[in-house]
C-alpha cells in the first residue's frame, strides 16, 4: 500500500568534545551518553526494554549556566520567555525568537495535567508568538526587544526572502510584507502552502529554509504518528521534506521517508542541504539513532518502513514494502538514540577557533523513551572539505542536574549562529536564550 501511497503523494505534491573539566560535565557524560551507532553495529529489535522516562525541569539557579568548553564563556542573551524553541537571525543584526509549544489535548492532556514532571516542561499551551531583539550599538546585548508577531498557530520556522517574511506555523506557511528593520509585521499574512497540523509528541514543528538563489524554499514536515500505525493514508505529505517556489507554487517531496526532520542547514562548500531528524520509538534504548544526513534530492530514508539503511522495521511485517527498504539510504552521521535531534547550525563566523569552522552544531531536546537520559546538551560535528570528518562531541553541556531524581536544569532545542560568531542556544523549557562566544 505504501508504494502507491508514495507515488500518489510524489505526483500530487509536485502541480522536515569536550568541554573543560567539572564534576557536573562529567557526570552528564557518563548519564547522558546514547551510543553512537552504524548500521553495521545496531542492536536488534527489542533488545532492549522499551521505556517512558520523562524529566522534570528544575531551572537554573542563579549564576548557573550550560557547560561549554574551555576557552568560550556562556551567558543569558534572554529570559522570561514563553518555550523559547527557534532563533532567527536577520542580515541586519536583528534576533528572532519564536516562543511555541506543543499542545495537548483530550487524554493526553489529562495526562499532563496529573504528571508533576510532565507538567514542569509547560506543556497543553502553545504563545504562539515571535519576539525581536535588537543590538543597536553592537556590543553583544539587545538594548531594545519588541513582540514582532502573536496570535500565530504554533509557529517555527522563521525566512527574510525577497522584501518578504515567512513563518512557518504547524498548518501552513505564510508570507508577510516586510523590509529590514521593521519591528512588527502586519496582522494578516497570505497563506501560500497549507500543511497537515500536528502529529506525535512533537511532530508539529515546521521548519523553512531557501537556498542561495533564492529560488527555492523547503519545508519540513514530520510525521503524523511514530511508525505509521494511523494508517499511511494519514501520513499524505508527512515524513518529507517539500520544496516551493518563494510564492508557494511548485510544491513537489524533495526527499521522503524522514521521520521528524526539523532542523535545516546548507554546508557552506558544498551548498549541499543538511537536516537534523528525529526518529522512532519504542524498539529498545538503541534504536532508533537520531542523525544528521545531507539530503540527496528524490532519495527515501526509510520511514516507516526501514531505519539506518535496509534495516527493516519489525512492526510492518504485514505491509513490508520491501522494494523501500532495499532503496533506504544510511544517514551521514548517527547523533544517537532518542537524543531528540532537533537544531542544526553550521559555523560560518570567526569567533570560534578554526577547528569549529564549517562544522556543525546540533540542539539535542532530550529523551523521554530510555531507561538512561540521552541528549540534553548540544554537540558538534566536525567537517573537512565539506564533509564530516569526525564524530560528535560534546559542546554545551549541564542540562542534567541530577539522573537519580529525573531532575534536569533545562533542554536545548535551536541553535543559530549570529552575525558577531556567537552561538545562541533555545533552552525552551528554562524561558532563557543562551548565548556561547569564545573568550
Amino acid at each position: 500500500m505504501y508504494k502507491s501511497f508514495y507515488y500518489i503523494t510524489l505526483f500530487t505534491c509536485s502541480f522536515y568534545l569536550n568541554a573543560c573539566a567539572s564534576p557536573q560535565q562529567n557526570k552528564q557524560q557518563i548519564i547522558s551518553s546514547a551510543k553512537v551507532a552504524d548500521s553495521n553495529s545496531l542492536p536488534a529489535p527489542y533488545a532492549t526494554k522499551s521505556n517512558k522516562n520523562f524529566s522534570k525541569v528544575i531551572g537554573w539557579k542563579e549564576g548557573e549556566t550550560p557547560v561549554a568548553p574551555a576557552g568560550f564563556t556562556v551567558s543569558k542573551f534572554a529570559e522570561g520567555l514563553d518555550n523559547p524553541r527557534w532563533i532567527y537571525a536577520a542580515p541586519n543584526g536583528d534576533i528572532f525568537v519564536v516562543e511555541s509549544n506543543t499542545v495537548l489535548t483530550g487524554i493526553k492532556k489529562f495526562g499532563a495535567s496529573v504528571s508533576r514532571k510532565i507538567k514542569t516542561q509547560n506543556l497543553g499551551r502553545s504563545a504562539n508568538r515571535i519576539r525581536l531583539f535588537r543590538d543597536t550599538d553592537k556590543n553583544g546585548s539587545y538594548e531594545k526587544a519588541f513582540v514582532f508577531a502573536e496570535n500565530l498557530n504554533q509557529p517555527l520556522g522563521m525566512l527574510i526572502l525577497n522584501n518578504h517574511f515567512y513563518v512557518a506555523n504547524t498548518d501552513g506557511l505564510e508570507m508577510y510584507d516586510y523590509k529590514i528593520g521593521d519591528t512588527s509585521l502586519p496582522l494578516e499574512g497570505k497563506r501560500i502552502v497549507s500543511l497537515p497540523a500536528g502529529g506525535y509528541n512533537n511532530h508539529w514543528t515546521r521548519n523553512i529554509i531557501a537556498n542561495e538563489a533564492g529560488t527555492k524554499i523547503y519545508i519540513t514536515v514530520g510525521s503524523g504518528s511514530n511508525n505509521g500505525e494511523n494508517g499511511m493514508d494519514k501520513e499524505i505529505r508527512r515524513a518529507n521534506i517539500l520544496e516551493i517556489n518563494p510564492d508557494g507554487t511548485g510544491e513537489k517531496i524533495f526527499a521522503a521517508g524522514l521521520r521528524n526532520p526539523v532542523g535545516l542547514g546548507f554546508e557552506p562548500i558544498t551548498k549541499n542541504l543538511w537536516t537534523a531528524v528525529n526518529e522512532r520509538d519504542d524498539l529498545g534504548d538503541e534504536l532508533v539513532p537520531d542523525y544528521a544526513t545531507s539530503i540527496k534530492p528524490g532519495a527515501f530514508y526509510g520511514w516507516p518502513y526501514a531505519y539506518f539503511g535496509a534495516n527493516p522495521d519489525p512492526r510492518m511485517k504485514d505491509d513490508p514494502h520491501t522494494e523501500l527498504v532495499n532503496k533506504t539510504l544510511v544517514p551521514d552521521v548517527s547523533l544517537g538514540a532518542h537524543t531528540a535531534s532537533l537544531g542544526l547550525a553550521f559555523y560560518t563566523k570567526n569567533n570560534f577557533p578554526q577547528k569549529y569552522k564549517g562544522g556543525m552544531f546540533i540542539g539535542q531536546h532530550g529523551s523521554w523513551n530510555r531507561a538512561q537520559f540521552s541528549g540534553y546538551k548540544v554537540v558538534f560535528v566536525p567537517f573537512a572539505n565539506g564533509k564530516p570528518s569526525g564524530k560528535p562531541e560534546d559542546f554545551l553541556t549541564g542540562f542534567i542536574a541530577d539522573q537519580s531524581k529525573d531532575e534536569v536544569h533545562g533542554r536545548p532545542v535551536g541553535v543559530t549562529v549570529i552575525n558577531d560568531g556567537s552561538l545562541l542556544v533555545a533552552d525552551d523549557v528554562s524561558k532563557i536564550v543562551w548565548r556561547v562566544r569564545a573568550q
